[in-house]
């Protein structure tokens, strides 16, 4: 009688365990809001890809630099992980050359004056971790004092050129900036030379315009729109950016020439885009006269 009494409490126990298992496995996934959600930015400057990853506190009433973010002291620039930032070429980060690769993000807040620090050890825990010897540049940036609260934290590429653009650190009531240059023209100039001299179709409107707005061979630059007008001899805005190429070079009566005859050829268009390079033709002859 007592072995069937043990048996019975023993299969008792397991199939009690067995349904907890079955509830457990059942159960629903409970997933929180994160204090300091991740965010994540990417943004192509150029022909580089920077990308920055980093968790976004709020400031939920607090008084944040100088006391819950103190002045002096290394800030892992967000929450939780130390903000990562990684470009896909070489760049300048606040005048500092910069090989390709990723990094951690580090500041020292000041009143007057911030330090902004790419570290080479990414994935630490806050700035606990950090050690000045792993530092791979440090700058320095003004701090700008900003009219509206900035309640969450916020990373940002701002002033964006072919060439440049402004990573904006904000929360609170500041801001900070550090530019971003990326050396567009060493990267695509011999590029653009392969493509015009290989066989084939020829990129004659692009490879005319990055010439022409990078200053690099005016002369080139002018072959090359010339060869697109001859494409496409209707083409009024190519011809009209014959006109600006000719203004740089000092041709006052060819750019006059180019602006008249785009603006003949635009005053047949329709839509939008006859509105614009009439405009566009009237303003440049009119700053030539």
């Amino acid at each position: 009688m007592l072995s069937l009494v043990v048996r019975s409490v023993f299969l008792a126990a397991v199939a009690s365990a067995l349904s907890f298992q079955a509830q457990a496995q059942t159960a629903p996934k409970l997933e929180m809001p994160a204090a300091s959600p991740l965010g994540k930015l990417e943004q192509r400057v150029g022909v580089t890809d920077v990308a920055v990853t980093y968790n976004r506190p709020s400031v939920k009433g607090r008084k944040i630099f100088g006391e819950l973010v103190p002045y002096g002291e290394v800030w892992r620039t967000g929450a939780n992980t130390a903000t990562a930032i990684s470009f896909s070429t070489d760049v300048k980060f606040g005048g500092a050359a910069v090989p390709a690769g990723k990094y951690a993000l580090f500041t020292i807040p000041g009143e007057a004056e911030w330090t902004v620090i790419l570290s080479k050890v990414t994935g630490g825990w806050g700035a606990y971790q950090y050690d000045p010897k792993d530092d791979l540049v440090r700058v320095t940036a003004k701090p700008a004092k900003l009219n509206d609260l900035v309640e969450t934290f916020e990373i940002g590429l701002g002033d964006l050129r072919d060439g440049s653009a402004t990573l904006n650190l904000a929360w609170e009531r500041t801001r900070v900036g550090v530019k971003l240059e990326v050396d567009i023209v060493s990267v695509l100039k011999p590029q653009i030379e392969a493509a015009m001299s290989a066989d084939g179709k020829k990129p004659y409107l692009a490879a005319a315009m990055f010439y022409y707005e990078h200053n690099i061979d005016l002369k080139k630059s002018l072959e090359w729109i010339e060869g697109a007008i001859k494409e496409q001899p209707e083409a009024f805005w190519a011809i009209y950016r014959k006109g600006l190429i000719l203004e740089k070079m000092g041709d006052k009566k060819g750019a006059i020439a180019a602006a008249e005859a785009s603006l003949a050829l635009a005053e047949k268009a329709e839509g939008g885009i006859r509105t614009e390079y009439m405009n566009l033709n009237k303003a440049l002859i009119a700053r030539l006269k």
